[in-house]
């Protein structure tokens, strides 16, 4: 990796911009790419993104861009941040300007809606022979671009290429580790945001903090059984990218999933309830690649499962509760029958 050549970073959402200014703070060369040149030349004008950080004066070393093709081109190394399913036309859009032996990272969560493949899936494809690696972890971009602490991980084949974009990172306010296990820790930030709808829908019905508890916990559960069914570690689920994103996404106010669920507990209507976000919600997409798997490995998810017939209304939130409930009495593990 040229270290003389800036990182550019692909997004200018408030994850992206988080991450960019984050980098930005820590001196590293940074370039913020924004598909939409008058949110870009607004951006520069103001030194806000004022629609999705507006509180956050952004750097002044933060270099802005609409232009991919000159941003891509003279970058030491690519991390992308666009919902998942822009990411695969993005990574089409980028496959001719990235130079030999420079990295692609993201920090995008979820499965590619078109195939149900997992991202990682998608960057091999599109581009060969490149150091690829995810980067994430239970972090809401506001805290992120107040600068407030927070932990994130760091997972790729190549190690090096890992151990170099945490280093980019690291600094006593945003610890960053790394690790190799690349599906585990996609699997993690995907499913999660399931989960989170569940926890959501509890708390909108009132049923209490021992639910959510309960909630998180089996959640988990369900992501080391489908994550094993994978291949993917154990200790990366129990981890930042798995446990630690779960617990964030499921009791923290600023998770889109989260707010979902509240809303559907509350009795408000799906539409309803994802245009007043006004954001993507990744969870609407995810859930049928998470059961499609699920189905695939013979793996039983039952509040995945709950969430998916919710989420494509063939059940109220209250008769998913209700089934989650009265499902029979069984051992917490297996072996333990």
């Amino acid at each position: 990796m040229n270290e003389t050549q800036p990182v550019a970073v692909l997004g200018a959402g408030s994850w992206g911009t988080a991450l960019a200014v984050q980098l930005a703070r820590n001196g590293v060369s940074t370039t913020l790419w924004g598909r939409t040149p008058q949110s870009v030349v607004d951006m520069a004008t103001t030194g806000r993104n004022a629609r999705y950080l507006p509180d956050l004066e952004l750097p002044q070393t933060l270099q802005l861009s609409a232009m991919i093709e000159p941003t891509v081109r003279d970058a030491g190394m690519v991390l992308i941040a666009v919902p998942s399913h822009a990411f695969d036309e993005l990574l089409g859009a980028i496959a001719p300007w990235v130079a030999p032996g420079i990295g692609i990272a993201w920090a995008t969560k979820g499965f590619d809606p078109a195939s149900g493949r997992f991202l990682h899936q998608l960057v091999a494809a599109r581009l060969p022979g490149h150091a690829a690696a995810v980067v994430t972890g239970p972090s809401f971009a506001r805290e992120v671009a107040l600068g407030l602490p927070t932990a994130l991980t760091v997972h790729s084949a190549d190690i090096a290429f890992a151990h170099d974009i945490a280093r980019k990172f690291h600094s006593p306010k945003f610890r960053a580790y790394t690790g190799n296990d690349v599906l585990g820790a996609e699997l993690g930030g995907a499913m999660k945001n399931v989960l989170a709808v569940a926890t959501g829908v509890a708390d909108g019905m009132q049923m209490g903090l021992n639910a959510r508890a309960g909630l998180i916990t089996r959640g988990l559960a369900e992501m080391l059984r489908l994550g094993a069914a994978l291949g993917s570690r154990a200790e990366t689920l129990m981890g930042l990218a798995g446990l630690g994103d779960l617990v964030l996404t499921c009791t923290g106010d600023l998770s889109r999933n989260r707010r979902l669920g509240l809303a559907l507990g509350r009795g408000v209507g799906l539409r309803e309830a994802v245009a007043d976000i006004g954001q993507v919600v990744e969870s609407v997409q995810t859930v049928d690649t998470v059961m499609k798997l699920a189905v695939e490995h013979d793996v039983e998810l039952p509040i995945t499962a709950l969430v998916q017939l919710v989420l494509h209304e063939k059940l109220t939130p209250a008769e998913g509760m209700l089934a989650l409930l009265s499902r029979e009495q069984k051992p917490e593990y297996p072996e333990s029958a």
